[in-house]
């Protein structure tokens, strides 16, 4: 639902054993579920993945949840199919984690990509707090990209801590584990966390591998004009499972 409405989402991941995040769910919303969905543009705050993408939908797009969203376990369950071929991956949290880095870090990509996915489990596994800036086909973010990043390749890092920006899943994986991962020194953190006017100002970004395939920047006829280029400055805390988890 988040890449089909264009929406930029800040995720505090909340993986199995995670110790930054998950008691901050308990505390807003009252026990541990996922995912949790706080939108501070209108206050909603809701766990259960159905009413959050009917919400996404009613309130960012044309009211209309498309059909592959609405077959309730049927939907999650075909999503649980790309879970279960990665093992686990981005389900449980390292072990002996330094601080977490005062500011997000921002990651450009969007759903269906399977580099970016990599980087979201590294990110979840590590309880790295992100800004995913969502460019799916047809955003006109996509353009933002090129400008900022000078061509179009997702995923796309841009870590405001370090003031370091970089292309290729790979590399970026491998920087995250150096600079955030079990051991490591992590990132000296004497600034306050950024207020969203701030995070606004820094320029997000995560990459990709290059898409070879063509990409098609034309909108769909009959979406609701911008729905794919509104930005939301949503907090979802995810644990990366594909279906409600209550442990």
């Amino acid at each position: 639902a988040v890449s089909m409405l264009g929406i930029d989402v800040i995720v505090y991941p909340c993986p199995r054993d995670g110790k930054r995040y998950r008691d901050k769910v308990i505390e807003m919303g009252g026990k541990s579920q996922f995912p949790y969905l706080v939108d501070p543009n209108t206050k909603f705050a809701s766990y259960e993945s159905d009413r959050i993408i009917r919400y996404l939908f009613q309130t960012y797009g044309d009211g209309i949840v498309p059909l592959p969203l609405t077959l309730g376990p049927l939907t999650t369950g075909s999503a649980a199919l790309a879970s279960a071929f990665r093992a686990g991956k981005g389900r449980q949290a390292k072990t002996e984690l330094p601080t977490a880095p005062a500011q997000p870090v921002e990651l450009w990509s969007y759903e269906g990509s399977p580099f970016c996915r990599v980087v979201r489990e590294q990110l979840c596994e590590l309880e790295l707090a992100h800004k995913v800036i969502t460019v799916a086909r047809g955003s006109s973010k996509r353009e933002e990209l090129v400008k900022l990043a000078g061509k179009f390749q997702v995923p796309y890092l841009v870590d405001p801590n370090t003031r370091t920006t970089m292309f290729e899943s790979a590399d970026i994986n491998a920087y995250l584990h150096r600079t955030y991962g079990s051991g490591t020194a992590g990132v000296p953190s004497p600034a306050p966390p950024a207020t969203p006017a701030d995070e606004t100002a820094t320029p997000a970004a995560a990459h990709e591998e290059p898409v070879t395939e063509h990409e098609d920047k034309k909108e769909h006829e009959g979406k609701k004009e911008g729905t794919q280029t509104v930005t939301v400055e949503a907090e979802l805390l995810d644990d990366n499972a594909t279906s409600e988890d209550t442990r």
